[in-house]
């Protein structure tokens, strides 16, 4: 069940230019439900119609609940926008061979939320703003980022892996961002593959350094300093992940032509040292050329 208060970005610069000011709403409420499953490693696949028994039929007793609100208002020159997300999650049976059972379910209590901010308005020469983000975290070892079906347990150190481990540990309660949403370069984007187990906070700025004749040249950066919500999921054993300096410089001509240059800097902190040696700086450089009809 979706509900929702919405205008589309025409009807928001139109009625900015008036001075009015528009606020929009939503809010999400799913529950999912599976009495029973054949696990997918134990489906044929060779065959031009898949087939099972009911030796192959697991009782699964999945629960699901999830609860999203959203938010945002713009003004003539600021927009604020906020999402929060709960997620509460139960496997009774969670074993994926056939036949063997294990003694207790796996639970899920996951929480995410993200903030935008933005002061200036697009036609202004300069605009900066404040961007926040939380999604909760697990303690077992690794991010728990794309964990992988039948891997073994992640050890101390390790970066990524299964959160839960039965029969010691059968709780999963990283939260994870949708991979396309990036707030980064090189941390999330690159290294982990998303915001999970993390708390951030980024400054950003924009300004406008020619503007008039054949287009635009602007200059943009952030700012990310990353934290970990459960020290025992990082390399390190500590909470400070990093800060990462992104600055970007384009150029975008009025007949669609673009030409950027992207730079990224990553300063490690504790929590991405390894157990015999520290994190090394990591950069990247990207030049972007497009055209926009």
């Amino acid at each position: 069940l979706a509900v929702l208060s919405w205008r589309n970005d025409r009807a928001r610069r139109r009625r900015a230019r008036a001075g009015k000011s528009t606020f929009e709403w939503g809010a999400y409420f799913s529950h999912r439900w599976q009495s029973d499953d054949v696990p997918a490693d134990y489906l044929p696949v060779a065959q031009p119609r898949m087939s099972f028994s009911a030796a192959d039929v697991m009782a699964r007793g999945f629960r699901a609940t999830a609860l999203d609100g959203w938010a945002r208002l713009t003004t003539p020159r600021l927009r604020i926008e906020a999402e929060a997300a709960l997620l509460i999650a139960t496997v009774d049976q969670p074993s994926l061979i056939p036949g063997v059972l294990l003694d207790g379910p796996v639970r899920s209590t996951q929480i995410g939320a993200a903030l935008e901010s933005e002061y200036g308005r697009a036609q202004d020469r300069f605009s900066a703003g404040l961007d926040l983000g939380f999604a909760s975290g697990d303690p077992a070892p690794g991010f728990g980022a794309f964990p992988q079906v039948g891997a073994a347990a992640p050890q101390p150190g390790d970066l990524d892996g299964a959160q839960a481990s039965p029969p010691g540990d059968l709780r999963v309660d990283n939260f994870r961002f949708h991979p396309d949403y990036r707030i980064d370069r090189i941390l999330f984007h690159e290294l982990i593959g998303t915001v999970t187990d993390a708390l951030y906070a980024r400054p950003h700025a924009r300004v406008t350094l020619l503007r008039g004749g054949p287009g635009e040249l602007r200059a943009a950066a952030a700012a990310i300093a990353s934290f970990a919500v459960e020290p025992t999921s990082t390399p390190g054993n500590a909470r400070p992940l990093g800060v990462e300096l992104d600055p970007t410089l384009l150029y975008e001509s009025r007949d669609g032509f673009q030409i950027a240059f992207e730079y990224a800097l990553l300063v490690p902190l504790a929590g991405l040292d390894g157990s015999t040696q520290a994190a090394t700086v990591a950069q990247l450089a990207r030049l972007r050329l497009g055209y926009l009809f």
